[in-house]
């Protein structure tokens, strides 16, 4: 899954209130600028805090939906994006936590740790903790 959400922009300078990023699929993440450029930049930071909260809660992880008129889309940090392809895929094939800290011959809390999208992890570990779940980590780009 990708973990690329569609948002919405709202306000402008001239009110002197900034700019307000909405998430329509999580209504949750509120973010906002005084400047455009400064709304923006919070929006990634924003969809990250508010998919680990669902990642914290236990919780399904909703589907981006498509793109809609007047939307831009944002994405979540690699990192952030591994860790809940991780998660995703735990929860698709009811793997527990100490499911895979037996396939990765780990604790229970260094797994619990690499879960969690708040806590920094070297990327070789989450892409070996997906291949113990059958999956691979893929990364693209795409013109800024």
């Amino acid at each position: 899954m990708r973990y690329v959400y569609p948002f919405d922009v709202t306000g402008n300078a001239e009110d002197g209130d900034g700019f307000l990023v909405t998430f329509p699929d999580l209504p949750e993440a509120v973010t906002g600028g005084f400047t455009r450029a400064a709304a923006l930049e919070m929006a990634a930071d924003c969809l990250a805090v508010a998919l680990g909260g669902y990642v914290h809660q236990g919780w399904e992880l909703p589907a981006p939906s498509p793109v809609g008129e007047g939307q831009e889309l944002v994405a979540v940090p690699p990192l952030v994006a591994a860790k809940l392809a991780l998660y995703t895929a735990m929860r698709r094939q009811n793997i527990t936590q100490a499911d895979l800290a037996r396939r990765l011959s780990l604790s229970e809390d260094s797994v619990k740790k690499l879960l969690n999208p708040d806590r920094r992890t070297p990327i070789g570990q989450v892409t070996r903790a997906l291949e113990a779940v059958g999956r691979k980590l893929v990364v693209e780009d795409r013109a800024a």
